[in-house]
């Protein structure tokens, strides 16, 4: 008896919280709305501001009480049974936060006060996080203290002034929150996260072009670099939001090519600050390319049609350190020798012969390629042999581009498929033949240096 009447019990609670759910839903992704129409103005009170885009459903008023009440009842199940404690826990946390969220939209809170109550539902939700017994509930208040914060962010979007400070007290709640053992990782983020928004609204406030703002932006992965190596436990995560907030940084440069150098070249700073340590030494590879990057970039905005005036000067001391490293370390990788030397003008030249419609560029370009090309297997060197062979089979494309786009002009319209078809079938004859030859390539390149 006392399990069915606890069944039945359940049903009765499971379909009262479906049928409150609608305004959890509203309360939650009502907020979206204010994405396109940033800035135009608070509303009255936060039911308007919730139901900007989306209907406040009707005949509610009860819904926070119910939510509420089983609430309570799923926290007495989880002191009372065992075997379902931590489903419970979980539960009775969500339905908490359930009616935290619903319950000012229904008392219809002025704007600030609405915003304030949410961000105080943050705190709870991550003060629930941090002393939490149980895994499931813990791991349950910080999904939804997440999920709070961002709702609270898009909240603020009705007001300048709600913007700043929304934004600012969430970088500074999640940055108090990170000194938690339990909350470290995911707190240290989502603040990078909130300051990198931050940085966004302070320069859109201040009426900066988008290019200037990701400047500002930079400072995120910045902190993110220092952050890292003082608390190693989150060096990963930090890290790994840092490096998004400067790719995101690059988007909003690509408007000014100027200030797009100095962006990349900055992340190309931070990066090569990272690789300074001695477990983040590949991120060395990624300041070289960010760095030749920048330098493209710099090139292009000053309408440099003949960009080896500039790129072989870096070219052949490059080469020359690569060199001596070699004879130092014979086991040394040829790309990590020659690599960024020859990319730092085979890669420009490229793209400056694919726009060029003058025969001497393509000419010594293809040239130096194929001498590239010789000496790589000649000497069995991985870099020159690739990076040579790849730029001269992309530079003889474009030369014959336009007598085989003529040719095909002149040839039947059945030709080409037939052709095509007769390939794949000498192809589909001969796969395991091709499978060998691909696989006795991959082995030679791969006993190169």
């Amino acid at each position: 008896m006392r399990r069915g009447a606890a069944r039945a019990s359940a049903s009765v609670q499971a379909l009262a919280v479906v049928w409150a759910l609608p305004l959890v839903v509203v309360a939650l992704l009502g907020p979206v709305g204010w994405t396109g129409r940033v800035w135009s103005g608070a509303p009255s009170d936060l039911r308007a501001a919730v139901t900007v885009w989306a209907p406040w459903p009707a005949d509610a008023t009860a819904a926070p009480l119910v939510l509420a009440v089983v609430a309570a009842v799923l926290a007495g199940a989880a002191r009372a049974t065992t075997a379902w404690r931590d489903p419970a826990a979980a539960g009775a946390v969500a339905l908490v936060w359930a009616t935290a969220i619903v319950f000012p939209v229904a008392l219809r809170l002025p704007y600030v006060a609405g915003l304030f109550a949410q961000g105080l539902t943050v705190v709870a939700a991550l003060a629930v996080a941090a002393h939490a017994r149980r895994t499931p509930a813990s791991l349950t208040a910080v999904l939804l203290s997440l999920l709070t914060a961002v709702g609270l962010a898009l909240l603020s979007l009705a007001s300048r002034g709600a913007t700043l400070a929304v934004l600012a007290a969430l970088t500074g709640i999640f940055a108090v929150a990170a000194a938690h053992r339990r909350l470290t990782a995911v707190c240290a983020s989502a603040s990078l996260a909130g300051a990198a928004g931050l940085a966004c609204a302070v320069g859109a406030a201040a009426d900066w072009p988008p290019a200037h703002t990701a400047l500002l932006v930079l400072i995120v992965p910045a902190a993110a670099a220092l952050l890292a190596p003082r608390v190693p436990r989150i060096a990963v995560p930090v890290e790994a939001t840092g490096a998004v907030v400067g790719l995101l940084a690059i988007g909003p440069a690509a408007t000014d090519a100027p200030v797009l150098a100095l962006v990349l070249a900055l992340c190309g700073v931070i990066a090569a600050g990272t690789a300074v340590r001695a477990d983040r030494r590949r991120a060395g590879y990624a300041a070289a390319a960010l760095f030749v990057l920048a330098t493209w970039v710099r090139l292009g905005s000053w309408a440099v049609d003949t960009p080896e005036a500039y790129t072989l000067p870096v070219t052949v001391p490059a080469l020359v350190v690569g060199f001596v490293r070699r004879r130092r370390d014979p086991e040394a990788s040829s790309w990590t020798a020659y690599g960024p030397g020859l990319s730092a003008t085979l890669v420009p030249s490229l793209l400056a012969a694919w726009a060029d419609a003058d025969w001497p560029r393509p000419l010594l370009l293809g040239t130096a390629a194929l001498v590239l090309t010789l000496l790589g297997a000649r000497h069995r060197l991985q870099a020159p042999l690739v990076l040579g062979g790849s730029v001269l089979v992309l530079d003889v494309l474009h030369e014959l581009a336009p007598c085989l786009v003529q040719l095909a002009g002149m040839l039947p319209r059945w030709l080409p498929p037939a052709l095509a078809g007769v390939l794949l079938l000498a192809l589909g004859a001969t796969y395991e033949q091709r499978i060998r030859d691909a696989r006795r390539v991959r082995e030679v390149l791969g006993r190169m240096r």
